[in-house]
Order: C-alpha cells, then sequence, then structure tokens
C-alpha cells in the first residue's frame, strides 16, 4: 500500500471574469458534437485501414478494442489520432493495420450507438496528434444568467483567445488520475495503459498551475521577458527576445502565442519573468516534477492560449448555441468555463 499527499484540483482562475450564467451541458448526445480534421488525406492504397465513426455513449478506447476484436488484429495494430469524450456524439478516426489482407466486414460492428461514416485505405498508421482540430457544435440549455455579459466575454473570446487549459477529463474523477500518478511515483505498479494516462495528468496539472499565475497576472495573452514562443499553426517555438518591441505586437495579432513548459527531462525553458513563475510551481510540486523526470517524459511547450476559429453563437429563449474550431490539444470545456457554470 503507497501513501501519498492527496492533490485537489482548484478551480483554475478566469480570464474574462468568470462565468455570466448557468446552464446545461451535454444534457443530449447532441448537444455535444464533435468532428475531428485530419491534417491530411489518406491515399486511397496501403496497409492500413482509416475508420471515421460516429459513436454516441462509447470512449475512444472501447472502440478500439471492438475494432481489434472484429478484425482478428492486436490492439496495438489500431490507433486514433485523439481521444474524445464518450459524453457527445463524436466523429473521429480510427486505423487497423491488415497487410496483405481484405477489408473485414465492417458493417457487423454498427449499433445505435456506432456508424461507420467512411472507410479508405492509407500506407501509414494514424498517429496520435495527427489533426488540424476538432469542429465543434454545442448548445447549452436552461440558461440562468445575463445574455449581455455571455455575449461581451464571447466577443473577447473571439479577438483574445482564451486560456489553454487542459479540461477536467484529462485529471479525471476528482482528480485521481494525478494521485494515481503520485502513488505511481512512489513505487506503486500500474498496467502500461495507465502509467502514460496518469504521467499526462501529471504534467498537464502542472501546466495549468503554470497558466493560472498567469492569468492572475494577466500575462497569459501578453509576453514578459524570458518568454518562449509558439509560431500560430505550428509546432515550432522560439525564445523571445527582450528587445524585441515587435513581440508584444505579434502576440496582439495571434500570430504567437507565449508558451510554458509541459515539465520534463531536457528541453528550453523559459528564464526572467516568464521562468520564474515556471520554477516556483515546479519547485513548489517537487514529487511530480521528479517523478515526471525519473519516467523520462521528454520536456515540451505548449500554447498558453487557443484562438477558436469560426467561432459563432446564437440565442434560442434560454438556449445557447455555439459552433468553433479549435486546433487539436485544445479543449472545448476551456472555452464554456470562461462563461457558464453547470446548473
Amino acid at each position: 500500500m503507497y501513501t501519498t499527499a492527496q492533490i485537489d484540483i482548484p478551480n483554475w482562475p478566469y480570464a474574462f471574469g468568470g462565468p455570466s450564467g448557468t446552464g446545461d451541458i451535454k444534457a443530449e448526445a447532441d448537444d455535444f458534437v464533435v468532428e475531428e480534421i485530419l491534417s491530411f488525406t489518406p491515399q486511397g492504397s496501403g496497409e492500413h485501414i482509416f475508420l471515421y465513426i460516429e459513436k454516441v455513449g462509447e470512449n475512444t478506447e472501447y472502440v478500439a478494442r471492438l475494432l481489434a476484436r472484429h478484425a482478428g488484429v492486436r490492439q496495438r495494430d489500431v490507433s486514433y489520432a485523439g481521444m474524445k469524450d464518450r459524453h457527445g456524439r463524436t466523429r473521429q478516426w480510427f486505423s487497423v493495420w491488415l497487410p496483405g489482407k481484405e477489408d473485414p466486414d465492417w458493417s457487423g460492428l454498427e449499433s445505435d450507438n456506432l456508424r461507420i461514416l467512411q472507410t479508405i485505405r492509407h500506407a501509414r498508421k494514424l498517429k496520435r496528434g495527427v489533426l488540424a482540430g476538432n469542429r465543434f457544435s454545442l448548445v447549452v440549455r436552461n440558461w440562468q444568467g445575463s445574455q449581455d455579459v455571455a455575449d461581451r466575454q464571447l466577443q473577447q473570446i473571439q479577438t483574445q483567445g482564451f486560456p489553454n487549459y487542459f479540461g477536467a477529463q484529462r485529471f479525471g474523477h476528482h482528480g485521481q488520475n494525478i494521485n494515481r500518478a503520485l502513488a505511481m511515483f512512489a513505487g506503486s505498479k500500474v498496467k502500461r495503459e495507465q502509467r502514460s494516462l496518469y504521467l499526462s495528468a501529471a504534467r498537464s496539472y502542472l501546466f495549468n498551475l503554470i497558466l493560472g499565475l498567469r492569468v492572475d497576472k494577466g500575462s497569459w495573452n501578453w509576453p514578459l521577458t524570458g518568454d518562449i514562443f509558439n509560431l500560430a499553426g505550428s509546432h515550432s517555438c522560439f525564445v523571445g527576445d527582450a528587445a524585441d518591441a515587435g513581440l508584444a505586437e505579434r502576440v496582439a495579432q495571434a500570430d504567437i502565442h507565449p508558451t510554458a513548459v509541459m515539465w520534463g527531462k531536457g528541453g528550453i525553458l523559459a528564464d526572467a519573468e516568464a521562468g520564474a513563475i515556471e520554477n516556483a510551481v515546479i519547485a513548489a510540486n517537487p514529487l511530480l516534477a521528479e517523478g515526471l523526470v525519473a519516467f523520462e517524459l521528454e520536456a515540451d511547450r505548449r500554447p498558453l492560449r487557443v484562438m477558436p476559429q469560426s467561432l459563432s453563437w446564437q440565442w434560442q429563449a434560454d438556449q445557447l448555441q455555439l459552433n468553433f474550431t479549435l486546433p487539436a490539444g485544445s479543449y472545448a470545456t476551456a472555452l464554456l468555463r470562461e462563461i457558464v457554470a453547470e446548473s
């Protein structure tokens, strides 16, 4: 039995004053519709079959296991680009490695909760994160609060973006994935697939702490000395030059975004003001930080800000309809939390 200090997930600071109303989120499956957008076009031939699947009430890993059993392949021969919440209607891509084999009859998988929308061959398996983004169509029901204030907040999000917090689903029920990471770092044995989940939760938590401090200081969408910047629409990062007066203008135009560390070994670290914030969070959480390094996760950088694309909204009595597209890895719930608290 391994015991460690327990971590509670805080209510991360808000960028625009906090929710202006309450409402019901995901009351029905069609209130939360997500569509993956691939970053490439499958070739039409090759050893891997890509399946575009619509699912309701099922999580991504369950569907992957279902595909493996149906195709008669190993679990590791099935891949997907990203995890999707079971709550809602989601359309996402999977790949199955079938070298020298004919396509199975996929229709046997279909049910009220699962439909095969498209199948196409490709030369390589589907890798994690190879999405251009996700398209969302959301409905908030039974709104109680100020629609005018919500409109102003949405206009601010449209022009300034919103903090790139990891959503609550990353941390598990009541943050249990972080506490399981602590137990794992203390020596508790876990399954391989759980290990990855717990490591992701641990460093996502550290990132959110850093971002929360930047939100408190009003610098989540503004450069600090020592910042490392992400070039919008890419994975490229560069160290900012404190003497470059054009950095603030580029951030204001959303051409670049300040970043924070995804903690691990190595990587490029911020310094000066930005580095002081990151170092303070890492120093205050040594069990998580040291555990991540011990498990040899490579450090990375993540933008502090998300700029939603094609954001639109409309009111119908006490319902709010939202449509927008987000880059891969960012959370629609991080946008929603800025304007609405669940009833």
